[in-house]
């Protein structure tokens, strides 16, 4: 596969700094979507109903369309122009956010979440690719990744206080009809002051690879929805999980002998690349199963209101910024080996300290240590991995390899939330018929925990395969004022 040339103006756009902020204020809506949501959920699942079984969708609907979807995303950005499937996405971003917040039952906000999740894979690696052919000189290419590196870091943080207070004092829709008027204005924008580009050549899109992978993962996790609501052995989960497989094998088999595949197997060839990828699965599954069993956790055993729940998680975005600032600067020196190995057993001690949790227990002596130790080894881990998967990498691929780590997270996410969504609600339905229904609570954090432990299994196992398949290797050494591979990647984790 060869690398499309660009179609772009060699001048320098005067209005570029002008369009930087129009490009920042979509990555801000789109990071707040994921964080203002999470507070919103338990309050979501009363007024429309949601059982405990299929809650999860909430977040795995967008999660999964919008991983599913970001390579394909990123192709048809570079072939109908960037600048049109920005303001495409953005409108239709707004849109779905408007029929979520309208929503009048479960399957309509489920709806909504998966189109906000498919716009945001039109939208995201637009938005990356106009930074990138709007600043051509290297100094101000780097302010300008810096600025949507912090809004990416920062959103996620003020989405926790923001999606609180509209929760809290207007109601959860309003945490997602904000992002409505905000992204026509963007596009609108966007219209007049970011200038188009995009890739000449034939438009070639692997769409039989896009609904095989698609369908396969819808189907998995829907089938761990089965199995939490008619159990594992149950002919509808067994049929699931039996289409998710066979989909997915297809999907695997597609890749390998079509002439532009979405994924394209060689990627996964060189071991670091492999192992960084791996770990970004397993690290994704982790994080989103927590903020999940943790927003319950605060706001219906502890009875924490939307507000103080969302402060109460600040200290995690704190925990990630500071470790990934520290990752940054220490990569260059001693290579991603030690950070990934260090930073997946960080956050292995801290879901290890998750799983002490019970019904009258703390925030300050539990649950805020967990925090800080679980973040700052997301943080290393994640700027780590991002820089491994991209060594090496060939020109034609790096597009690829970098959208992946992203992907990656968002998929297995959506697997993981699913997955520990059944596993909490078979544990917590154990405990209470075989303790009596008067010890609900009890049986509700017992699940919460069950869950945590199998989250700490995963992250024993991103240790363990950063250890044995990453090697000693360091970055590759970059010219001053260039960009470097790691420079931005916290802005891959997702809260």
């Amino acid at each position: 596969m060869t690398s499309p040339s660009l179609t772009t103006s060699t001048d320098v756009d005067p209005r570029r700094w002008l369009a930087l902020v129009v490009i920042a204020v979509a990555q801000l809506m789109v990071v707040l979507d994921a964080s203002i949501v999470n507070i919103a959920l338990p309050s979501a699942q009363e007024a429309l109903g949601i059982s405990d079984a299929n809650r999860q969708w909430v977040v795995t609907a967008y999660a999964l369309a919008f991983g599913g979807l970001l390579l394909l995303g990123g192709r048809i950005a570079d072939f109908v122009g960037r600048k049109r499937a920005f303001i495409i996405g953005l409108v239709g971003f707004g849109v779905a956010s408007a029929v979520g917040g309208l929503a009048q039952n479960q399957i309509e906000l489920f709806g909504a979440r998966a189109l906000q999740g498919a716009f945001a894979a039109l939208m995201a690696p637009a938005a990356l690719s106009l930074i990138t052919v709007t600043f051509t000189e290297p100094k101000e290419r780097a302010k300008a990744f810096g600025v949507y590196g912090g809004i990416s870091g920062g959103g996620a943080a003020l989405g926790l206080i923001l999606g609180g207070v509209l929760t809290e004092y207007a109601s959860w829709r309003w945490t997602l009809l904000v992002n409505t008027p905000i992204a026509i204005a963007t596009a609108f924008a966007a219209f007049v002051l970011v200038r188009e580009s995009r890739a000449e050549g034939k438009a070639r899109y692997d769409i039989p690879g896009v609904v095989t992978s698609t369908l396969g993962l819808v189907a998995l996790v829907y089938g761990f929805t089965k199995a939490s609501e008619s159990g594992w052995s149950a002919a509808s989960t067994i049929s699931l999980l039996v289409a998710a497989v066979v989909l997915l094998v297809a999907f695997v088999v597609i890749e390998m002998n079509t002439a532009e595949p979405l994924l394209p197997p060689r990627v996964f060839t060189e071991r670091n690349r492999a192992a960084a990828f791996l770990v970004s699965l397993l690290l994704g599954l982790a994080l989103f199963g927590m903020f999940l069993f943790l927003v319950y956790y605060m706001q219906g055993t502890l009875e924490y209101s939307a507000v103080k729940s969302g402060l109460a998680f600040l200290p995690f975005s704190v925990g990630v910024v500071v470790g990934a600032g520290a990752a940054s600067g220490l990569l260059p020196r001693i290579g991603p080996r030690p950070l990934m190995v260090g930073g997946t057993a960080m956050a292995a001690i801290g879901m290890a300290m998750f799983t002490q949790i019970s019904v009258d227990g703390s925030y300050l002596t539990v649950v805020l240590p967990a925090q800080i130790v679980m973040s700052v080894g997301m943080g290393l881990a994640f700027v780590a991995l991002s820089s491994t998967a991209l060594v090496g990498v060939e020109d034609h691929d790096a597009g690829v390899a970098s959208a992946l780590v992203n992907t990656t997270q968002q998929v297995g996410g959506s697997l993981g939330t699913a997955l520990l969504n059944t596993i909490a609600a078979s544990a917590t339905a154990g405990y209470i018929t075989a303790n009596g229904v008067a010890r609900t609570s009890e049986g509700l954090v017992h699940g919460y925990t069950v869950a945590f432990t199998w989250g700490l299994g995963a992250l024993i196992l991103a240790a363990v395969l950063s250890l044995v398949l990453v090697t000693k290797q360091r970055p590759p050494v970059v010219d001053e004022g260039d960009e470097t591979p790691f420079e931005h990647a916290e802005e891959l984790v997702v809260i």
